[in-house]
């Protein structure tokens, strides 16, 4: 297994510890780069919320394969590490939004809920809850809550991918007149430029506590991961789709990813 529980440290050669210190360096670079980030991706692995096994790629709902596999909802049955990363992200949203320019924090479900719960108790917002289609009974609600037109709203979620699902939420909370200009999730893959772009083309901006970029660097700084696990995950993260192809990946279904 390339995931580790922490690596044993050995002596390597002075061009070894040269090349090292490059690697760092390059991922450094590439990482959020925040304190709050580094410390969210050294919590992550810590609570083996972050897997890595190259051996025998994990299958995503979109087809592509990949060394390397993130469950946030972890993060929920751990309250210490919980609340540390609940406190990054919200003075994150502070820095990067302004906790007075936002009404209702929303959850999407059902990774997102636990989130925007803790997130609302914190900033003392209302919050609120999407359904990725109306529950079809009753009312036939797709928003749980109070929700008034012309709300400031932030969609809450987990992780973020290619961003597609959150179109869904999105356009659930601009049907009920809300003002949506801002999603925050504790992770996001960080490598597919569409998550961007294509939540930037329906005027929201996705706002990231941690990438993999900031766990490849926690996991080779901890050793967390060996040294195949580091080479795989940076060639996955520098190629995805071809790291994908060469392991058993296929090309990306048109089902909206998370």
């Amino acid at each position: 297994m390339a995931t580790k529980k922490k690596a044993k440290s050995t002596e390597t050669a002075p061009a070894a510890k040269a090349a090292k210190k490059l690697t760092e360096k390059v991922n450094s670079d590439r990482a959020t780069g925040t304190p709050e980030a580094r410390d969210t991706a050294r919590l992550l692995l810590e609570i083996e919320a972050i897997h890595c096994r190259p051996e025998n790629p994990y299958i995503f709902t979109s087809g592509r394969a990949s060394p390397v596999y993130i469950d946030c909802r972890k993060i929920i049955s751990f309250p210490e590490a919980r609340a540390k990363i609940m406190a990054h992200a919200h003075k994150m949203i502070e820095k990067t939004i302004g906790w007075n320019k936002i009404d209702v924090v929303a959850g999407g479900e059902t990774a997102g809920i636990p989130f925007a719960a803790f997130l609302a108790a914190l900033s003392k917002k209302p919050m609120i809850y999407v359904r990725k289609q109306p529950k079809g009974f009753g009312r036939m609600a797709q928003i749980e809550g109070e929700l008034k037109p012309g709300k400031r709203v932030l969609l809450v979620e987990d992780l973020a991918t290619d961003g597609g699902s959150k179109l869904v939420f999105i356009e659930a909370l601009k049907k009920a007149e809300a003002k949506v200009t801002d999603c925050f999730v504790v992770f996001h893959y960080g490598i597919f430029p569409q998550s961007i772009e294509m939540l930037a083309a329906a005027g929201v901006k996705l706002h990231a506590l941690a990438t993999w970029w900031d766990a490849l660097e926690a996991a080779e700084k901890h050793k967390y991961f060996d040294e195949k696990g580091l080479a795989e995950t940076r060639a996955f993260l520098e190629a995805p789709e071809k790291w994908s192809a060469s392991h058993g990946g296929r090309p990306p279904s048109r089902a909206l990813g998370r």
